[in-house]
């Protein structure tokens, strides 16, 4: 496990997710290999992490607001 530490695009918040990845397989993401390539048995969630720094709670409130905000009109 590696402990993974990102700043979310979202809210700017630090967050940290312990991942079951290698270095080698966080390197051949770093050089250009497809994340689903380099780490194919993460989940959707893992993977939107490590890019981004969002959460999968940050993810969902984010989305929801937007959906109620789009019921309005």
């Amino acid at each position: 496990m590696v402990e993974i530490v990102r700043k979310s695009m979202v809210s700017g918040k630090i967050h940290s997710m312990d991942l079951d990845i290698t270095r080698k397989q966080y390197s051949a993401w770093l050089r250009g290999t497809p994340i689903q390539e380099a780490m194919p048995h993460l989940s959707a969630n893992e993977r939107e992490f490590l890019m981004t720094g969002i959460t999968p709670e940050e993810w969902a409130e984010t989305f929801s607001e937007e959906e109620e905000i789009g019921r309005d009109f």
